[in-house]
């Protein structure tokens, strides 16, 4: 099955974790054994291979690149300027995986299209990708983001981690501020799609009240079955469904298993497996009272690996055992359909219309 994952932080991995993803997965695994500068070195999951092997054929794609003020305990950069060039840097990235064929970027519903009857007929034609930047703060200024979307940036996280320039996002508290209606407003005009996804309680709702546009939340679980505030609650999930959004069940163990503790946690001792993001993905069904709101955005190898992952999840290509699983629970074939692929595909052709 056609499997559409909103969130993969290709760039990343690239630039700053040095991985040519034209590698398999285990060779790039290899090349890193004995590095300990990173906690999920040889522990990678994504290659674009592993991701032809899993008929992943279409993906949210991430530019980031946090600004950090003085004294912050948070990694990113010094300026929002050297902020900005770590985002063009991989843009250039991105670029150069479409020169080598490796990568399509879409910006529009034609584009989406064309890209499905092409992978459809050739499973070995190029990945596509809609570009998303995760946390606002490398942009300067708004002006900026109209500089960001000429180049094909389609959706767009105003927050990462902690106090940010446009609004606030997980661990931190605080509304949007001056300039982050602003850069409401210019997303908005603009036509990108926000991504409420680590946003704060107070920017979540602030942003709710001033925003019209499509918006989604790309990787993100639930607060009910996992109590922290990066997860949201019940009640902005309604509000997300109530706008017609879609949100992409997140992978990484800490998010699935309460008192999860980074370095010393297991997937085995927290009985994390896929058919615990299932049972996220059917929290969101629950709550919508059908299946076209729920979806994956995996968030695999977002600076972990193996270590942090379901662990019936090797690779990538392991996403397709998510299918039985939702048989077993009771989903349809069309239910199915929607969660893997489906409902990603109506929201983008809606919002791009």
């Amino acid at each position: 099955m056609l499997i559409f994952d909103a969130h993969l932080d290709l760039s990343m991995n690239a630039l700053e974790w040095n991985r040519d993803l034209r590698w398999e997965v285990n060779e790039i695994r290899n090349s890193e054994a004995g590095m300990s500068d990173k906690p999920d070195r040889s522990k990678g999951t994504v290659s674009f291979e592993s991701m032809r092997r899993g008929n992943i054929g279409i993906c949210v794609a991430t530019q980031i690149g946090r600004y950090v003020k003085k004294g912050s305990t948070l990694p990113g950069w010094n300026s929002p300027e050297q902020a900005w060039a770590q985002t063009q840097g991989q843009l250039a990235w991105y670029k150069a995986m479409e020169q080598d064929g490796q990568l399509t970027q879409i910006t529009n519903a034609n584009e989406l299209r064309n890209h499905l009857t092409e992978w459809e007929s050739n499973p070995n034609c190029p990945i596509g990708y809609i570009l998303s930047l995760e946390g606002a703060d490398s942009l300067v200024t708004p002006e900026h983001l109209d500089v960001a979307y000429a180049y094909g940036l389609r959706a767009i996280g105003p927050a990462h981690y902690g106090p940010g320039t446009y609004a606030q996002g997980t661990d931190a508290t605080g509304g949007l501020g001056v300039k982050g209606k602003d850069l409401m407003k210019r997303i908005e005009s603009l036509g990108i799609i926000l991504d409420a996804t680590h946003l704060c309680d107070d920017s979540f709702w602030e942003a709710m009240d001033i925003y019209n546009g499509a918006v989604w939340a790309s990787h993100n679980n639930c607060r009910s079955i996992v109590n922290h505030n990066r997860q949201f609650s019940d009640e902005q999930m309604n509000e997300l469904i109530s706008r017609g959004a879609v949100i992409g069940a997140a992978f990484d163990a800490w998010m699935l298993a309460e008192n999860w503790i980074r370095g010393e946690s297991t997937p085995k001792s927290k009985n994390v497996y896929l058919g615990t993001v299932v049972d996220h993905i059917d929290h969101v069904c629950q709550l919508a009272g059908n299946s076209e709101h729920a979806a994956i955005g995996t968030d695999l190898d977002g600076a972990f690996g193996i270590e942090q992952s379901p662990g019936d999840l090797d690779t990538i290509e392991d996403l397709q055992k998510l299918i039985p699983i939702l048989e077993d629970r009771g989903y349809s074939r069309e239910d199915i359909d929607n969660i893997m692929h489906k409902n990603w595909l109506r929201f983008l052709e809606k919002a791009w219309s």
